[in-house]
Order: structure tokens, then sequence, then C-alpha cells
């Protein structure tokens, strides 16, 4: 079994993260319910950097939803926008925020971004071309 949204959280680096926007900053509150109790994760993100705390405070995003859809995200299993759309996670506030919470809870082991299968795929598609272009010269009389 993958790891625990706690576990991820817990060793969740602290320092930069150049897959965060630069100019992006904000506090998010992960409200992760379980068995009747409500434990609350604090991250604040700026200048590329998260940090992450266990506090109640407000915050511009808040998400709430059960222990096992935040751990399902924490294995990069589940796309916060997806568990949104399936009512699985409520959020409550700044919503552009949603979109930086998939760069903090990274896919599953061996993924890769859509935009480096689009540019492997175009990579590949030039190659075959420019072999088709030069076998069709070299059938021509």
């Amino acid at each position: 079994m993958g790891a625990t949204v706690e576990q991820y959280l817990r060793q969740l680096d602290t320092g930069r993260r150049p897959d965060l926007p630069e100019t992006t900053a904000g506090t998010l509150r992960l409200d992760v319910r379980d068995d009747g109790s409500t434990d609350h994760w604090y991250l604040t993100i700026a200048d590329q950097h998260v940090r992450v705390t266990r506090s109640a405070d407000d915050a511009e995003l808040v998400l709430r939803a059960d222990r096992a859809v935040f751990d399902r995200m924490a294995r990069g299993e589940l796309h916060p926008g997806a568990g949104l759309l399936r009512n699985e996670l409520t959020v409550q506030g700044n919503m552009q925020l949603l979109m930086l919470l998939r760069r903090i809870f990274s896919g599953p082991d061996g993924a890769r971004h859509p935009h480096e299968l689009g540019r492997a795929a175009l990579v590949g598609r030039t190659a075959r071309t420019a072999r088709n272009e030069t076998t069709a010269r070299n059938e021509r009389p």
C-alpha cells in the first residue's frame, strides 16, 4: 500500500519546488475526516516553497474530505479536480489554489506530465515523417 496523506505531508519537501509558479502564493487547509474526528493540515505556499503545519486556522482555500480520498490524492490516484466533480471533496475559498494542489500531490511513480508525452509524440512523428521522405526520395528513379 502507498503512502497515507499524513505520511506524505510529514515528508513533504519544504525546499524550493520549481514545479510551482514563482508568483503564486496562498494558504490551504486540508480537513481530513476519519471516524468522527477531523485532522487539520495547513499549507503555506510562497516563493516556490511549501510549509506544512497542523492548524485549524482560516485559509484562502479549505478542502474537506474523508481520509481515504486524501490518501488517494497522496498516492497520485485521484486528481483534486476529479474529486471535486465526483463530490468526494468539498472546497471553499479561492478555487485557483485548487490546481496548485495537483502540483503538490505528485502523480504515481513513473507518471509523466501530459506536456512531456505530447513532446515525445511530436518528436516521434517528426522522425517518422523525415524517414518516410528520405525513403520516398531514395525510391525515385
